[in-house]
């Protein structure tokens, strides 16, 4: 036998029919927002990373050497790959570019509850827009989607804020604050205690009362009172923006999920303008369900145009979390329409009853290991078919096929020629 990697999961079929029913309820809501589906490579370059965030980032990657003498890893994040591919066919590209797609991920991090080291998420993202709107519309899909999966706002909520804000607020410190640090800390700031979180503040550059000052300012989350606080065009103008995106959000159906959080900052240097995160609202999830924002440089750094940018990634370790509290996470078992059960040499009948069905996109399974009645009966039962065919050789003598419906126990012969006959989805009752 053979274990398991540590951080890896198996999914079996009825897990999997419940992870199947929320990607698919994510994807169709992208889809009627006119977002299309694209597919990206499981490997890159390791450079892609390596580059930007120094060569200390190789420890969370599944990084290794090819055996052309490439430095490659195994992708922990799309957002690379898309601007990659953007670049690449920039000219080319319709503008705004809205995609998804959901596929595996791979981190070598500490595995906790919903972190795996191989993870899945549903990308989406908006290229080519800086208009609120491009915010809204992301904030938008992401609330369509968390209701089409039957949650409401008592489930959950969005914490919005704007990155330009806090570091609007630091650059008016007369000191010498290192911005980036000090966001990095206000991302933390819900897992730290106050004293350790006024360390990381102080660390970064702000003097003892400054980090209380600042901490007070931001926790409080009134906009007018930081614009009139920092007194600066730049945080005049992410302020604006904010008020422009939840207005549009209001527009769109979101705005009732939205909340104002100046201390969601996203620790990910990329971020330039909104951000947000998915909470579980009654706080039985510890951590962010997801998260996303606007990334406006990132296809610049990467050697294209400059493009505005705007997404959001809901992962399906957390997602699950937030579902099964809230009692809405879809069954996890298998079901069947049709079991078609063979007795003797009834082949032929059997799996044209099956084609018929099949053809009118049912879920059709008949047996195929030789089994007997009683034991094709019990694994129509396990595979939770709600009508058994029973094509049988005397049943089949007198012209008829039996139905028997499952739930009920109950059960009738009809015409072989009439099932399944005109009907698009026969059932017993069909032939009472």
């Amino acid at each position: 036998m053979y274990d398991r990697i540590k951080g890896f999961r198996d999914f079996y079929p009825g897990e999997m029919a419940a992870r199947r029913a929320t990607i698919d309820t994510l994807e169709d809501t992208a889809r009627g927002y006119g977002f299309r589906e694209i597919g990206t490579p499981a490997l890159e370059r390791a450079e892609m990373w390596t580059d930007k965030s120094g060569d200390d980032i190789v420890d969370e990657l599944y990084a290794f050497e090819d055996q052309g003498g490439r430095h490659v890893t195994l992708t922990p994040e799309l957002t690379p790959t898309v601007a990659r591919m953007v670049v690449a066919k920039q000219q080319e590209l319709s503008k705004p570019i809205k995609w998804f797609s959901t596929r595996p991920f791979w981190r070598y991090e500490q595995v906790q509850q919903g972190r795996q080291r191989e993870f899945y998420q549903t990308n989406v993202d908006i290229f080519g827009s800086s208009e609120p709107e491009a915010d809204a519309e992301i904030l938008a899909w992401a609330a369509d989607a968390m209701t089409n999966l039957g949650l409401t706002g008592e489930h959950f909520e969005f914490r919005i804020s704007h990155r330009d804000i806090l570091g609007g607020v630091l650059e008016s410190y007369d000191a010498d604050v290192d911005t980036e640090d000090a966001i990095r800390a206000v991302d933390k700031s819900d897992k730290l205690s106050t004293v350790e979180y006024h360390d990381l503040l102080i660390g970064a550059g702000l003097t003892a009362d400054q980090a209380v000052e600042f901490d007070d300012l931001i926790a409080g989350g009134d906009l007018e009172e930081v614009r009139e606080f920092a007194n600066t065009e730049r945080v005049d103008a992410a302020v604006d923006n904010l008020q422009n995106v939840l207005a549009a959000a209001d527009d769109f159906g979101a705005r009732e999920f939205c909340t104002i959080s100046l201390e969601t900052a996203r620790g990910l240097d990329y971020y330039t303008g909104v951000v947000f995160e998915c909470f579980d609202s009654a706080g039985e999830v510890s951590r962010s369900i997801f998260g996303g924002g606007r990334y406006d440089d990132l296809i610049e750094s990467f050697g294209g145009q400059p493009t505005p940018a705007v997404g959001v990634a809901p992962g399906h370790a957390t997602l699950p979390l937030l579902l099964q509290r809230a009692g809405v996470w879809p069954a996890e078992e298998v079901t069947t329409d049709y079991y078609v059960l063979q007795i003797g040499d009834t082949r032929t009948e059997a799996a044209r009853i099956a084609r018929d069905l099949r053809e009118r996109g049912h879920v059709v399974e008949t047996d195929v290991a030789g089994r007997s009645f009683g034991s094709q009966l019990n694994y129509a039962d396990s595979i939770n078919a709600e009508t058994v065919v029973i094509a049988g050789e005397q049943d089949l003598a007198n012209d008829e096929v039996t139905i028997k419906d499952m739930a009920s126990g109950d059960q009738l012969q009809v015409p072989v020629e009439s099932f399944p006959g005109e009907h698009e989805r026969p059932t017993l009752a069909d032939f009472e």
